[in-house]
């Protein structure tokens, strides 16, 4: 069986595995049982791997493949096998079947990120059973809790066994690689050269207790209310970082269409699905996600609480708490659930350069183009380490898929040629790198 067979079938196989994390300890399942199957499936063509376990069920796999050259820098080859909830109740297929129906794969994780998992497992296993050696040390990483920050995965190998990454230089994992169709023979290829920081914040606002039935202008819920409904509406300032700016130079120049960098929302909005991942990197965003307050309906809590999703543009996060402080107003108290600076490196090398044959061997209508993920990776643990870390899980999508809404979204699915072509391009670049 070839790999762009096998693929589909492994796929399939980590679809049906519920790996959800909720982020609580608790009621997370399936992290163990995934990485046990991703260490037999190695295990069966000869490639030793070794377990991690950073709180119980919370385990995460390491592998190192020698290359015929281990006097150079090490390649860094990961994804995570963790998903996001789903609920059953939504979807059109159960989303923990693996179902193969239109052409497609349904199932949670099928785009994020069971299918590069599975698309790696299924070239190295070919290359081993067919004796093919990497031109230099391949260390594959399959991580835990990617989807509630990373601190049960990469950030915890990271800093406690970071010679599990010794001589890595640079990485590949989510999200990039995929195809975004300018004209009927010409995709844009994207590969993810920066992404945005992390912090999820709670915000805390503090009152006057009472009876429901009294006036009361200190109530910490109209307080909290109104500072979270500014913050809802707010829109930051655009600011184009190098990555963004050459993403959409090189899209405005495919298809045609003028650019103003100082006013670059009229191009975006003519990007179709692509518009929503790309609206969200000219500028940090701070979205409320949650509220919490009071025990009783007859009873004025001295507490309520929010919590809010910022994603703030590499650099900004000084500037960002500056800027959110004055929207939320003086009197809210800020806590951190999390907090992970953004990421950018340069497009160019030759690890972007075998990406790049790669893309263009599979498909010679292939342009091939860096952008900023709007959302978070494991690359920010990896960063810690020093190593460059780039998006490139690669996909050519039908034209009329919407790609981005697939994230964390209802009937999640991947596309089996797709699927195919991406083994197809990852043997390729492999190969070279």
């Amino acid at each position: 069986m070839t790999a762009t067979d096998e693929v589909v079938r492994i796929c399939h196989e980590l679809l049906r595995i519920d790996t959800t994390n909720t982020g609580d300890l608790a009621t997370t399942v399936g992290e163990r049982a995934a990485a046990e199957y991703v260490a037999a499936q190695l295990d069966e063509v000869g490639i030793h791997s070794e377990l991690r376990e950073s709180a119980p069920g919370r385990t995460s796999l390491v592998a190192r493949i020698p290359g015929a050259d281990s006097s150079r820098p090490a390649l860094l080859v990961h994804g995570h096998l963790d998903v996001v909830p789903a609920d059953r109740s939504e979807w059109s297929v159960d989303p923990f079947s693996g179902e193969e129906k239109d052409g497609f794969l349904w199932g949670r994780g099928a785009v994020d990120m069971k299918d590069f998992d599975a698309m790696v497992l299924a070239v190295v296993r070919q290359w081993k059973r067919e004796g093919k050696v990497p031109p230099r040390d391949l260390v594959l990483a399959f991580f835990a809790d990617e989807e509630a920050g990373g601190s049960y995965g990469a950030h915890h190998l990271v800093e406690t066994e970071p010679e599990l990454f010794e001589g890595v230089t640079e990485a590949v994992g989510e999200v990039g690689g995929f195809s975004f169709t300018v004209a009927r023979d010409q995709r844009m290829y994207l590969v993810e050269t920066a992404e945005k920081g992390l912090q999820w914040l709670r915000v805390h606002a503090r009152g006057r207790p009472g009876h429901g039935s009294m006036i009361n202008d200190d109530n910490a819920i109209t307080a909290l209310a109104e500072a979270v409904a500014r913050v809802g509406r707010h829109r930051f300032p655009i600011q184009l970082t190098p990555t963004v700016r050459t993403f959409l130079e090189q899209i405005s120049d495919a298809l045609g269409i003028e650019l103003d960098p100082e006013d670059p929302e009229p191009t975006i909005a003519k990007l179709g699905t692509l518009s929503a991942i790309i609206g969200a990197t000219i500028r940090n965003t701070a979205n409320p996600t949650r509220l919490d307050a009071g025990y009783k309906e007859n009873v004025i809590p001295s507490l309520a609480t929010a919590a809010i999703d910022c994603r703030v543009l590499p650099g900004q996060e000084e500037t960002f708490l500056e800027q959110l402080r004055v929207v939320l107003g003086p009197d809210l108290d800020i806590e951190y659930v999390q907090k992970q600076p953004g990421l950018e490196t340069s497009f160019d090398g030759a690890l972007v350069e075998a990406m790049i044959a790669a893309l263009r061997a599979e498909d010679p209508g292939a342009r091939v183009a860096p952008y900023m993920l709007s959302g978070g990776t494991d690359g920010k643990a990896l960063a810690k380490l020093g190593i460059r870390h780039f998006g490139f899980a690669p996909l050519r999508l039908p034209a009329d898929l919407n790609f981005s809404a697939l994230f964390h979204g209802i009937d999640e699915r991947v596309p089996v040629d797709g699927l195919k072509f991406g083994v197809r391009v990852l043997d390729r670049f492999l190969a070279a790198s």
